[in-house]
């Protein structure tokens, strides 16, 4: 063989090599979904719900960082339907949020394909409905993504994982509930918990070894408690950020909120009883019942059943509750989805751009219930922004059409839009003034929630930020009569929804949009609009 030939062959295993690892790393993976209605009986009585592919709750998606992720669904309900992949941060690619802002709902009996990467994320994460309550009827279930094979993770790979999605339940029709809504009343409280769907699960383990729980909330309103019979809980991560491993007897998980655990199975062969309960962080006459959805961890070598009593719940205050909350803190020396340390970006010492302090209230208005954030309670118009801002459609929003700070005005009906640009950084401030527990999301984003406080937020709070190791998340939640405030880095342009996880708040008001602009459009910044993407409202016939 001559030289030439070698360096040629060479160049050919070369070539081969990269791109089986590239196909390797940065996978395609294709899937269909149909969503139906069916029945099931999860509070033990038959009652509709949405499912998808036939499954409830629907498929779990296991992925890899950098995974392109193609999942063409087909919609067979009786109403438009959209899905948003809650946590999941759509680098430079809002187009497939799955939020009415951004995208038009699938018409019944029509389809979309939603193309997305997980991008440079590690974690647990959920996806659900986003249009009307269907997120009431099913149709959510969990994401969870892996480490690509050359990222290594701060702590030893267990032997299994288990996924657990735990949510309320109510035992109405979606469609009656949102009637309800309509027409201007509170919802009442839920009539159950479910894990998985169910209210009783088993989950199975060999007596010795380590298991990963993901625990999910994808519940609609209710906050719970979780723990393990005789088992501590090492936490390990939050929605995709590696924290210190601190152990636990049980843990606050509020809704939209995803934790994972390490479990090792160090106790006696038998089955020991794994429990969520709600909490309410209120007390006296007022209090809602507390519902319980329970489950068995069975040792595979057990001869007993579950037995004993079942382990008790953290104490149902807020100040327990948020001290546990400030507990969860970054893990500066572990990587991410890339090899380089957590702690490497300084959050805390950049400056910061703009701040804005969120209130949320209950308004009348209209004869009607509301919900709104600094007296503004949002409504869609029959275009999406996202839409009309490429478009640069007239007449659908305004920017700063609401305020960076409350007001104290009367409330009214809006289309809540923030005006900002790509690589600010800026300080949000959630003052929550009800007697009810709140819960914030951001769409494309994670950020740092550096504090919490009881009262009144002011200027002087900021001197108890954490400004070193707080973690990042995807959804954070804000006690009653308390604040939380959390710091973003804007590096993600598009229109990006804002809004209570709480969905029947966020159905009757309680969400904004953030506009993240550049007027650079490059693909270094977005992707532009995608080829199959739905139009409706002002923008049909625009492509």
């Amino acid at each position: 063989m001559g030289k030439r030939d070698l360096i040629c062959l060479c160049s050919t295993i070369l070539a081969l090599w990269s791109v089986s690892f590239v196909q390797a790393e940065d996978a395609y993976r294709y899937f269909t979904w149909t969503v139906t209605y069916g029945t099931a009986s999860p509070l033990g009585f038959s009652q509709q719900i949405i499912l998808i592919n036939g499954q409830f709750p629907g498929p779990k998606l296991d992925l890899i960082t950098n995974d392109n992720v193609i999942i063409n669904v087909y919609n067979k309900l009786d109403q438009p339907f959209l899905i948003t992949w809650n946590g999941i941060k759509q680098r430079k690619n809002s187009w497939q949020d799955g939020v009415l802002g951004t995208n038009c709902p699938i018409p019944p009996n029509s389809n979309f394909t939603y193309k997305f990467q997980t991008k440079d994320q590690i974690g647990s994460y959920t996806y659900f409905p986003s249009t009307l309550l269907h997120r009431l009827a099913g149709g959510f279930g969990a994401l969870n993504v892996w480490q690509r094979s050359v990222i290594a993770i701060p702590y030893p790979k267990p032997v299994g994982d288990f996924t657990l999605l735990v949510g309320d339940w109510y035992k109405f029709n979606h469609k009656v509930l949102q009637r309800r809504l309509d027409s201007g009343r509170y919802l009442p409280f839920p009539d159950g918990l479910l894990i998985n769907g169910q209210t009783h699960s088993t989950f199975t383990g060999d007596q010795g070894k380590t298991y990963m729980f993901r625990v999910s909330n994808v519940g609609f309103r209710t906050s719970f408690n979780f723990r393990i019979q005789n088992h501590q809980m090492k936490v390990v991560e939050v929605e995709g950020s590696h924290v210190i491993q601190n152990l636990y007897d049980s843990i606050d998980v509020h809704v939209g909120q995803s934790v994972t655990v390490l479990v090792t199975l160090n106790q006696s062969p038998k089955d020991y009883y794994i429990v969520a309960s709600t909490k309410a962080f209120s007390s006296g006459k007022g209090a809602p019942p507390v519902l319980k959805a329970t489950a068995v961890l069975h040792y595979s070598n057990s001869q007993s059943s579950v037995s004993g009593t079942q382990p008790a719940a953290g104490p149902d205050n807020v100040q327990w509750s948020l001290n546990q909350a400030k507990t969860f803190r970054w893990n500066l020396t572990a990587n991410a989805a890339r090899p380089n340390p957590q702690g490497s970006y300084h959050y805390g010492t950049i400056p910061i751009t703009r701040r804005f302090v969120f209130a949320n209230s209950v308004p009348t208005i209209g004869g009607k219930q509301r919900y709104a954030v600094n007296g503004v309670s949002f409504i869609y118009p029959d275009t999406p922004l996202k839409l009309a801002d490429f478009f640069n459609i007239p007449g659908v929003f305004s920017l700063n059409s609401i305020q960076s700070y409350p007001s104290g005005n009367s409330a009214s009906l809006g289309t809540s839009v923030v005006g900002t640009n790509l690589h600010d950084f800026i300080e949000i401030v959630f003052q929550n003034n009800e007697r009810s527990m709140q819960s914030w999301h951001l769409d494309g984003y994670d950020f740092w929630v550096v504090g919490f406080g009881i009262g009144q937020w002011t200027q002087a709070s900021t001197a108890t930020y954490n400004l070193v190791d707080a973690p990042t998340r995807h959804t954070v939640q804000v006690y009653p009569g308390s604040w939380t405030a959390i710091f973003v880095t804007l590096d993600n342009q598009g229109m990006w929804n804002l809004r209570s996880a709480e969905w029947g708040k966020q159905y009757l008001g309680q969400q904004l949009y953030v506009r993240v602009y550049s007027p650079y459009q490059t693909f270094a910044n977005e992707y532009n609009i995608s080829s199959n993407a739905l139009l409706c409202g002002k923008a049909v016939g625009r492509l």
